[in-house]
């Protein structure tokens, strides 16, 4: 893929990071934070470290952003029962309907937009998913 390629790819990845972000901001999250809370629904219950290394930051902001998640009631901390000095993650059922308007309003984001889009086009993205999913997990793999 040459140069110009590669920052049409970045620049629509880009853009579409920030509309998926908005449905996170209608809940009054950040992004990251939004990322986190869906980590925790989705796979939980998950312990701070594991929570770390799939989002890929640094102890300090995990630490951050689950203590907002867990002020506003979002997640509650366990005790690991394999380690009772750490702690697993899960999300309450405030967390997981907040999870859940986030993921509706974003899925409702992008049917709306492929609606309007000659259908040659979704088949298109359709069959671009396995190498969006490949780069995806080789950003992942690489900042790891």
């Amino acid at each position: 893929m040459d140069a110009e390629a590669v920052a049409r790819l970045r620049r629509a990845i880009g853009r579409l990071a920030r509309m998926f972000n908005a449905a996170s901001a209608s809940e009054d999250l950040t992004p990251t934070q939004a990322s986190v809370l869906g980590l925790v629904a989705h796979r939980g219950p998950l312990g701070l470290a594991e929570l770390t290394e799939l989002e890929g930051l640094n102890p300090t902001m995990v630490s951050r952003v689950v203590s907002k998640l867990d002020g506003d009631g979002l997640i509650r901390r366990l005790p690991d029962p394999a380690d009772q000095r750490a702690v697993q993650l899960e999300a309450t059922e405030p967390g997981r309907q907040t999870h859940q308007r986030i993921l509706a309003a974003r899925t409702e984001t992008v049917a709306k937009i492929l609606e309007g889009l000659p259908p040659e086009v979704g088949d298109t993205l359709r069959d671009a998913l396995p190498a969006l999913e490949a780069l995806a997990e080789g950003m992942r793999d690489r900042r790891g």
